[in-house]
């Protein structure tokens, strides 16, 4: 059976935080909040931005949903600032050529489209699920479930590659594979320090 990577955007295959932190940034300028950068990167590592608006907004009385919209139409703005990881391209065109079949589950909204578009590398993925297709947020194993059973993917042989916990998270609760930048539960997750590291896991 052949093999499947479903892969994460934001920090994998994206570098977008700066864009993200700036989006933010904005955000919290509207709305009159105090922004610690480093602070609020590291949270949205271990967590997401959707549970950091909605932590500040029950703290400061605020619309976490008004939040979000208006930090999504900020981030969309920057879609220029969004540059690939290094590698990215590199380890498509790998996959592609390994005949691996290639997903993206990612918590972008449709705007995921446009901006793999722009970077030129829509082409390598058989199907996109966003936001937009309203499916739990991760770690809940909706999404990747959804894929796995309309493409009739193979568990062992299918790979959610992500850089934060809650991928690796996902990737356990879906009953798939585990790649990521970040060194969390080793006992079910291979790390990776840069994206090519991936042909040495992949045999």
């Amino acid at each position: 059976m052949t093999r499947a990577f479903i892969w994460d955007l934001d920090g994998t295959l994206l570098d977008s935080y700066d864009a993200i932190l700036a989006g933010i940034e904005e955000t919290y300028t509207h709305y009159g909040l105090d922004f610690d950068r480093e602070g609020i990167h590291a949270y949205i590592l271990r967590h997401s931005v959707q549970k950091l608006l909605e932590t500040v907004a029950v703290e400061k009385g605020l619309n976490a949903e008004e939040m979000n919209r208006f930090r999504g139409q900020s981030l969309q703005e920057k879609n220029a600032q969004i540059k690939l990881m290094d590698g990215a391209k590199t380890i498509l065109a790998w996959a592609q050529e390994a005949g691996i079949q290639q997903f993206v589950y990612t918590h972008k909204g449709e705007n995921a489209y446009q901006v793999l578009a722009d970077l030129d590398i829509l082409d390598y993925f058989t199907e996109i699920v966003t936001t937009a297709n309203g499916f739990a947020r991760k770690p809940d194993p909706e999404g990747v479930d959804y894929l796995v059973e309309k493409y009739q993917l193979n568990k062992e042989m299918t790979y959610y590659i992500g850089d934060r916990m809650l991928d690796v998270d996902v990737a356990f609760n879906s009953g798939i594979q585990s790649i990521n930048f970040c060194d969390y539960r080793p006992t079910i997750n291979q790390k990776i320090n840069q994206l090519v590291d991936i042909q040495k896991i992949i045999r």
